[in-house]
């Protein structure tokens, strides 16, 4: 008996799997103590402030960036640090960290080693050296225009964000016309607009875009966070931009610090 190729083809078996790359938006804790029992009592008292509100952190990825730390530190088991931030509810998936020991203890955990941070514009500028140059010297050529990329669209998302919702504008902005409301999450690689109260999760330059920010006409958010860096609500916002319209963005000193300022709407 014979069969014939559009029989074998069809009796072929459909893969199980396929493998694609894909961004996670996950958060940045960023240590800056080498005590890691104080660390872990730290994040264990923090969390237990929340007990009003225990899905406050509802399985969130999280990063562990320890780069700020001396290559003289030894190198320390982080399981108990790992099982801490499970107990708040966060999924610990990478640490970051330059040097090559940790990595390999990172390895040992199974996390997966997290690219370091994109350098600030402001920390890209050096001093140039400028050696002398004949009279005679031709003028530079005029710099090539680069090529136009094509314009990313923007997500548009019109109605309400309930509670357990979460939105990612993967590589565009993120513009919402309706609530966030407590318990939504809205992340993208860019910004991010609500023009609506702003009371949920908003995660923008969830890709390490430091220039990116965050917009609402209500800011009174549970979580925001620029390229990982992050405040909670335990940290309450300012009079003058709670519930009001505002907006996040970094500092541009390299300190890692949100900047919430008041928005002036003219009409």
């Amino acid at each position: 008996m014979s069969f014939s190729s559009a029989n074998a083809a069809a009796d072929a078996p459909l893969p199980t799997f396929e493998i694609k790359s894909t961004r996670l938006a996950a958060l940045a804790l960023m240590v800056k103590t080498s005590n890691v029992e104080q660390l872990c009592q730290d994040l264990m008292q923090q969390y237990a402030q929340t007990g009003e509100n225990p899905d406050f952190f509802d399985q969130d990825p999280v990063v562990i960036d320890v780069s700020q730390w001396l290559p003289d530190v030894p190198v320390t088991d982080l399981s108990t640090l790992l099982a801490v931030l499970k107990a708040c509810r966060l999924v610990p998936v990478a640490l970051r960290t330059p040097l090559e020991p940790w990595l390999a203890m990172a390895d040992s955990l199974g996390l997966a080693r997290a690219e370091p941070e994109p350098v600030r514009p402001n920390q890209e500028q050096t001093p140039a050296v400028v050696s002398p140059v004949a009279a005679t010297t031709a003028p530079a050529p005029a710099p090539t225009p680069a090529p136009r990329q094509a314009a990313v669209p923007t997500m548009v998302i019109d109605k309400p964000l309930r509670s357990g919702q979460k939105v990612y504008a993967r590589g565009s902005d993120l513009v919402v016309l309706a609530m966030v409301n407590q318990g939504a999450e809205v992340v993208a690689d860019g910004n991010i607009h609500v023009y609506a109260p702003l009371r949920g999760k908003a995660m923008a330059g969830a890709n390490g875009n430091v220039n990116a920010r965050i917009f609402s006409l209500a800011l009174e958010p549970e979580l925001i966070s620029i390229a990982g860096v992050y405040r909670t609500s335990e940290n309450p916002l300012p009079a003058n931009v709670h519930g009001k319209a505002a907006q996040v963005q970094l500092s541009n000193d390299g300190q890692d610090r949100l900047l919430i300022t008041a928005l002036t709407i003219s009409y």
